[in-house]
């Protein structure tokens, strides 16, 4: 499982641009895997070219250079990682600058403040989500939705059981909403997606968020 990764470079703040290759860079993209759909970020990860490294202990942080928390149920991920001493971890690992990409459940984990709940959580983005934002299970849905960072054409968005976000603070960015509601946001090196881009065949977000790991990688090794 896994491979050379080599991603895009970013020519510009939020654009996903020209490629520019460097063979020697080699990036291992931890997923989250305590529960919850980590197999299928895994497989997006590999067909974005990178190793896909499953972590469950605070030793298997070590080498990678990026992590994704992936769908699953909120309540459960805060216990898990609570179990396994990850939280403290996982806010050191962020803190150094890696970045952190948490789609559904986990973008909740990221956030400060959780609406209406003092379920266990990461507290690193400066925001609040709500959770079940769109309802249960059977009003699961599809859509299409503009993220300026990726450009044309839309991205096919697939909410189940959703979050949305409903407060950024200031050093927060809205990347995408649907019908006024902010369901992506990127703060630094840190993004929350209210939806499951795992779920579908468009690897441009998990590209942009693997571009950020690479910037990473590279200032690690002083490039």
């Amino acid at each position: 499982m896994g491979g050379k990764c080599y991603m895009d470079e970013v020519n510009r703040i939020g654009r996903a641009g020209d490629l520019i290759r460097e063979p020697e860079m080699i990036l291992r993209i931890g997923v989250l895997a305590l529960q919850g759909d980590f197999m299928e970020h895994m497989q997006m990860v590999e067909k974005c070219g990178c190793e896909a490294v499953k972590v469950r202990l605070k030793h298997e942080f070590e080498g990678i250079d990026g992590l994704i928390i992936p769908g699953g149920e909120s309540t459960t991920f805060g216990v898990l990682m609570e179990r396994y001493n990850l939280i403290q971890e996982i806010r050191r690992q962020a803190l150094s600058g890696m970045p952190i990409f948490g789609t559904c459940s986990g973008a909740i984990v990221l956030a400060k403040e959780i609406e209406g709940s003092n379920q266990p959580r990461l507290s690193l983005m400066d925001i609040t989500v709500r959770r079940n934002a769109f309802g249960r299970q059977i009003n699961s849905f599809e859509t299409d939705i503009d993220i300026e960072v990726l450009g044309e054409p839309p991205f096919r968005a697939v909410f189940i059981r959703a979050p949305i976000i409903t407060r950024v603070g200031s050093g927060v960015k809205v990347l995408a909403t649907f019908e006024d509601k902010i369901v992506l946001a990127q703060q630094g090196n840190l993004i929350a997606c209210a939806f499951h881009p795992e779920l579908t065949n468009d690897l441009r977000l998990h590209q942009y968020f693997i571009s950020l790991c690479e910037a990473y990688a590279k200032k690690r090794m002083g490039k």
